[in-house]
């Protein structure tokens, strides 16, 4: 996953005094935003505040970002020592800016200034106290649990990469068994600093007004906490019945693949048996559960493959898509300095992510491109962060961000909508267009990476919501996690899961704390953009047929929501490219309403649910 020792040495060396010399140019600006004020605040007090805070943490935001991006590329115990130590610093400063933005709360201020001083005191993803010794050792254990999962391999030495591998595969349940349960060796480890770092979170949530983290979380989305919550369950009650229905299918599936004794008919499925280490996507098991007699017509992997495309290649497909739709090509900077190969010489985060270091034009990727189908989307996903970024960097700081976490999952998946068989011969990867009787396999391999995750991308937060206030203990947290993943996915443990196993902490965004509702949201709106922007371009054809590349008057209207960034509150940003302040997963059914009728003529005879 992420030979030479002295090579290796050498650059690990070179990194961590990287980061060394900038920790000194950082310490010589420590200065901190003079707002003490003795008056009873005012406006404008409140005003002068948030340019004061906007103005430092633009400044700093480079220097911490450049430390994580070094550490990422060069994971060390020298350069997890550093992040961790700028990232208690800068949570510090936060911490400190958020609890002043409290004094604020009972002004009557203007909208903008008002929704400016929330994303200060919500700007901190795991919050720590104003204690300084508090605010230590969240941060050492954040950078260990980050590199305790970036540097983990199974007890035959596989790191995650190799054993991804397996999981696509292999077709023998053994040994997919085997991968499972050895990825899940490197979790255990982290469950009692997991607990620690709720501990110390929730004490800082507190002190900011929220009752724990994950309250916190769900306040993020211009509705209350609460309500939000509700909002989820409404948009997966929607989706649902189409999930229900493929879930169904591919058990049978599976259930003819390997037997009764290992897939029951009616039960929930094993998890280790849908081609992915988390039971997230199912498009490796295509082959077993397709449609028989609809085969897709080409297989994008070997299409790549056979026109020689390189690592940046790859990317300069998905860059090409974004500047068909009227955006402007990426820096020159975006090549040199983004990750697009895996190194061979160096431990590195391999798990793609899109990078802005500047706020402004210093934007990048780091993954370790594969030229395979899966990483082609996964281009075009990342690169609509990117071209996101660059869209608001006009606006202030606080509103250098998408609407809302959605959104920023979904600009680059709405693009992956229109990697549609005409899009693929348009570029020259395809000499003809199939047939619409390719139509069931195409909407079945897609509905096995986009419906198939939606309960997943659910109850990863549900998960930790019941963690942060309290309702799962540690003894208790795989138990809930298993509990969740049957109830929502359908989906069971291969094996017996004892109290000491700490299986959340086997997926990448639990140790590094990135929340997880923003991607069920994200797949919703997608389909909301996709078919907004297909109608917008005069598509009447089937919507899993609409490609929007070349369109210019698509991408104009793209770019408009684009740069408003999180100036104005989302519902505002959705109305303005798609005519509706209301996100809905009517657009979902209908893209995949043939599959549905095929699944449900599938399932006629066969005892759904679990």
């Amino acid at each position: 996953m992420e030979n030479t020792g002295i090579k290796k040495e050498k650059m690990m060396r070179k990194a961590s005094l990287i980061i060394l010399v900038l920790s000194g140019i950082l310490a010589g600006c420590s200065a901190e935003v003079d707002v003490a004020k003795e008056a009873a605040p005012n406006a404008a007090d409140a005003k002068a505040f948030v340019a004061a805070v906007e103005k430092d943490l633009t400044e700093r935001g480079l220097f911490e970002a450049q430390v994580a991006w070094v550490n990422a590329n060069f994971i060390t115990e020298d350069t997890n020592a550093i992040v961790a130590k700028v990232d208690a610093e800068m949570t510090a400063l936060r911490v400190k800016y958020a609890g002043e933005a409290k004094k604020y709360n009972e002004l009557e201020l203007e909208p903008v200034l008002r929704r400016k001083l929330e994303s200060i005191k919500l700007g901190i993803n795991v919050p720590a106290p104003s204690n300084a010794a508090d605010n230590k050792e969240m941060a050492q254990i954040n950078a260990s649990l980050s590199s305790l999962y970036a540097t983990g391999k199974d007890p035959k030495g596989r790191n995650l990469g190799e054993l991804t591998k397996v999981m696509a595969t292999s077709r023998n349940h053994e040994e997919l068994l085997e991968a499972w349960t050895g990825w899940r060796t490197v979790s255990p480890v982290m469950r009692d600093k997991y607990a620690r770092m709720v501990e110390i979170a929730n004490k800082g949530a507190n002190e900011l007004g929220y009752p724990d983290v994950g309250y916190m979380w769900r306040s993020k989305y211009d509705m209350p906490a609460d309500d939000f919550r509700a909002e989820a369950d409404r948009l997966w009650g929607q989706v649902k019945p189409l999930y229900d229905s493929l879930q169904c299918h591919v058990r049978a599936k599976l259930n003819d693949q390997y037997g009764d004794d290992v897939v029951s008919k009616d039960g929930p499925i094993p998890a280790h048996l849908l081609g992915n280490m988390w039971a997230q996507s199912w498009g490796n098991i295509y082959d077993m559960v397709g449609p028989e007699t609809s085969d897709a017509g080409y297989n994008l992997t070997e299409q790549l493959i056979k026109a020689g495309f390189d690592e940046k290649q790859m990317v300069k497909s998905g860059e090409n898509f974004f500047t068909s739709l009227g955006f402007e090509p990426l820096p020159e900077t975006f090549w040199s300095r983004s990750l697009i190969t895996k190194p061979r010489d160096r431990e590195v985060a391999c798990h793609a992510s899109a990078w802005n270091l500047d706020s402004k034009d210093d934007i990048r990727i780091k993954m370790c491109t594969t030229i395979t189908a899966e990483d082609f989307d996964t281009v075009h996903h990342e690169l609509g962060h990117n071209f996101y970024q660059r869209a608001y960097k006009h606006q202030d700081y606080y509103h250098r961000t998408g609407a809302n976490g959605g959104f920023h999952e979904a600009i680059g998946d709405t693009v992956v909508l229109s990697i549609t068989p005409e899009y693929l011969k348009q570029v020259g990867l395809l000499d003809n267009v199939p047939s619409a009787d390719g139509d069931l396999g195409l909407l079945m391999n897609r509905a096995l990476e986009k419906v198939a995750f939606l309960p997943f991308g659910l109850l990863m937060d549900q998960w930790r919501w019941q963690v942060f206030n309290g309702e799962l203990t540690p003894e208790n947290y795989n138990k809930g996690w298993w509990a969740l993943r049957e109830k929502y996915q359908g989906v069971t443990a291969p094996v017996a899961r004892d109290g000491d196993a700490f299986d959340p902490g086997a997926k990448y965004h639990i140790p590094n704390n990135v929340s997880y509702t923003r991607y069920f949201i994200a797949h919703i709106l997608q389909f909301q953009f996709h078919k907004a922007a297909c109608e917008m371009a005069g598509d009447t054809g089937p919507l899993h047929r609409c490609t929007i590349y070349g369109n210019k008057e698509v991408g104009a209207k793209f770019n408009a929501m684009l740069e408003m960034g999180a100036s104005k509150p989302w519902p505002d940003a959705l109305e303005a490219f798609i005519g509706t302040r209301e996100m809905d997963g009517s657009a979902v059914l209908e893209y995949f309403a043939p599959l549905k009728t095929w699944l449900d003529a599938q399932n006629k005879d066969r005892q759904c649910g679990w």
